[in-house]
Formats: C-alpha cells, sequence, structure tokens
C-alpha cells in the first residue's frame, strides 16, 4: 500500500502518523511532503521512505498514492497560513486515492459536529481506518 502523508507547519503532525503507521504496517511504503522544508525534515526523520516538499511534488505524489492522509487544510486552498495553494487542494481533493482528514480545528477551519480530541486519539483512529482500508475499503467507492 502506498500511503501519502501531507502535512506543513513544523511536521510535528505528519512526523507522529508517519511513526504510527510504520509501527502498525510494516509493509507500507510511506510517502511524505511537506509544504516547507522543516515540515519535510521532520517526517523524513520520523522514518517515511521519500520525502520532498512543496506545490508539485504534492501533484507528482498524489498520482501514485492508495492512500492520503493529513490535517484537513490539505484539502483547502491556503490553509496553514498560505502553505496550501489552491492546486494543492485541488490535487489532493481530485486524487484517484483514499483521504483519511484528521479534523484539526485551527486556521480559521472549524470543522461543526467533531469535539476537540487529542492528536494520539487522531492518530489512533487514522491506524484503524487504515486497517479498515488495507482489508478491504470500509465504503463502497461506485457510491461516492
Amino acid at each position: 500500500m502506498n500511503i501519502l502523508v501531507i502535512d506543513g507547519q513544523g511536521g510535528h503532525l505528519g512526523s507522529q502518523l508517519i511513526k504510527a503507521i510504520l509501527g502498525n504496517f510494516k509493509e507500507a511504503k510511506v510517502v511524505a511532503v511537506g509544504t516547507n522544508a522543516i515540515a519535510t525534515a521532520a517526517m523524513l526523520k520520523a522514518g517515511a521512505h521519500q520525502a520532498s516538499t512543496g506545490e508539485n511534488p504534492v501533484v507528482v505524489a498524489c498520482r501514485k498514492a492508495d492512500v492520503i492522509i493529513g490535517p484537513i487544510g490539505i484539502v483547502i486552498a491556503d490553509a496553514m497560513f498560505g502553505e496550501v495553494t489552491p492546486k494543492m487542494a485541488m490535487t489532493v481533493g481530485q486524487a484517484d486515492a483514499v483521504r483519511i482528514l484528521l479534523p484539526v480545528n485551527r486556521c480559521d477551519n472549524l470543522v461543526a459536529g467533531v469535539p476537540d480530541l487529542s492528536m494520539n486519539i487522531l492518530i489512533e483512529d487514522v491506524v484503524v481506518k487504515l486497517s479498515n482500508v488495507g482489508k478491504q475499503v470500509a465504503f463502497d467507492r461506485k457510491t461516492c
């Protein structure tokens, strides 16, 4: 399974995600794309198999990903203090991959109906959802 993790700012969330993924899915190939060099370096240090930075790497990596994981801002143009470009958001949104988005309520993007949960709980839920994707997609993609 090809997993793409996208993160920005300092890459802390992306790093935690990569450690959790690699700890639970030994066969997974994890590619990290940071919206800045600091985020990329943090995710590479966490164990990503490949890493790159910027808009075009998001476009290229989305083509090959089975699953895309990151904060909800990766599908919102100008999110994360402007680090997510409109092209990045569109590419992630239109990718032929399962998207697992974490409801991070920051930077003027608030998700209604979702309580503020700790990052640890969100990451545990990502692992559960990824397990379902790995076994059998938890929903029929034909109905989407």
